[in-house]
């Protein structure tokens, strides 16, 4: 009964630390307009919209703490808590 319990637990709090994971980054785009990217986060496939002449950031849900932002530019790598620029429709890690 124990070993069952235990066991429960551990997929209990495994679902629930998925559920709750999200990639937060902090952005400038220093273009003058919106741009959405693709984002591909877990599995899945998500549109992120970053505002034009703006620095501000946005959170990503999904489960990992890394995500790929497909862009004209390329794919771009980014982890949790990344600072990215924006510029002509491209990202640029700092």
């Amino acid at each position: 009964m124990k070993k069952k319990l235990i066991l429960t637990v551990a997929i209990l709090g495994m679902a629930i630390s998925t559920a709750f994971s999200a990639i937060t980054i902090r952005y400038y785009n220093k273009d003058s307009k919106s741009v959405t990217f693709k984002v591909k986060i877990d599995g899945s496939t998500k549109e992120v919209t970053f505002d034009g002449s703006k620095t501000s950031s946005v959170t990503i849900q999904g489960g990992a703490k890394e995500a790929v932002i497909i862009t004209s530019c390329g794919e771009v790598k980014i982890k949790d808590g990344a600072n990215i620029e924006i510029k002509d429709g491209c990202i640029k890690i700092n």
